[in-house]
């Protein structure tokens, strides 16, 4: 086994007291290759890094080495499955009937890049406890990654909708101010007048919103595919939904409001799990995750080639070589 592997624990709780967690144990088997130095892990590392105690779950020797192989069986499957919905822009390869996953990525598709990042940011960044503190970035770069996925959620969002994207959360790309970005966004959206009203903040930072975009009509008038989003690497998203609070948004910023609805978004790095995932889009409107975003931010491409201006997209291509660069130091501590 790959001494990496050691600085991997599988989450026994999340993994089975609730029933089999795939997402999470797929997550486990993605690191330990993303960590490993040839980029390859066996299935079977999982059932060797899963700890059960028999007393704690009451399970007999033979069923704990059943539920570890349940648990790796369950995640290669699972990962087989990413790459059914990813395609070519899933990093990772299932070899030897599900035995054996390999790191496969290539530095030039934005897709994969989309991918590693928010595999990163949701067990690396986040309050994970899969990964080991030897291998975590540091608070600095952990803001830079926060920050970078600010810029592939605007270009999921654009290429969801086929049209402009603006990066709002603060701060912003281009340091400007509230009010200064809202005119910008509005003299292409032109519909509403800005106008803060009474009981609006006087030094606003982005009042919850960090992506506009807005697939206008070469006749300039309303009614059009408009998006606003909320992008978080926090795994608690309950209660930060924008739904309830755009109607809020238009009646504190504008003195003639728009009337072109905004549909809600919810941007996130993780994969939720099916039986979850009704009852999220629920909650918090459309929502974008972590075997979404890759192809949308794949799908961008063609976007920006047609004229499609996106904000931040320029940015996305370093993303690549500061992952290569933290796998490659990774490897070497």
């Amino acid at each position: 086994m790959d001494n990496k592997v050691t600085l991997l624990t599988a989450p026994i709780e999340e993994l089975i007291e609730t029933g089999p967690d795939w997402d999470r144990a797929a997550d486990f088997l993605e690191l330990a290759a993303f960590f490993s130095h040839d980029g390859t892990v066996v299935s079977s590392a999982l059932a060797g890094a899963t700890s059960i105690n028999a007393e704690d779950y009451d399970y007999s020797d033979d069923a704990i080495e059943s539920t570890k192989h349940q648990i790796a069986t369950g995640a290669a499957l699972e990962i087989e499955a990413r790459k059914q919905v990813l395609g070519t822009s899933y990093p990772f390869e299932v070899e030897l009937n599900g035995n054996r996953i390999r790191f496969s990525f290539t530095k030039d598709s934005l897709g994969q890049v989309a991918y590693v990042l928010c595999l990163i940011l949701s067990d690396i960044a986040s309050s994970s406890p899969i990964v080991a503190p030897e291998l975590l970035p540091d608070d600095e770069n952990k803001r830079k990654l926060r920050q970078y996925f600010q810029f592939f959620a605007t270009a999921a969002l654009a290429s969801e909708i086929r049209g402009r994207a603006w990066s709002f959360g603060f701060p912003r790309i281009d340091h400007s101010g509230f009010i200064d970005k809202l005119e910008e966004i509005w003299g292409v959206i032109n519909d509403g007048k800005i106008e803060p009203q009474e009981g609006a903040p006087t030094h606003p930072k982005d009042d919850g919103i960090d992506v506009f975009a807005a697939r206008v009509h070469g006749d300039r008038l309303p009614g059009f595919l408009f998006a606003a989003a909320q992008v978080t690497t926090g795994r608690e998203i309950s209660g930060k939904s924008l739904k309830g609070r755009l109607e809020a948004f238009r009646s504190r910023w504008f003195c003639s409001q728009p009337v072109t609805e905004m549909i809600p978004y919810m941007i996130v790095p993780f994969v939720f799990p099916r039986n979850k995932f009704v009852g999220h889009v629920r909650e918090v409107g459309n929502l974008l995750h972590r075997l979404r975003i890759p192809t949308r931010v794949s799908e961008a491409e063609d976007l920006v080639q047609g004229g499609v201006q996106i904000e931040g997209y320029s940015s996305l291509q370093s993303v690549s070589q500061w992952l290569s660069d933290y796998r490659s130091t990774s490897l070497q501590s």
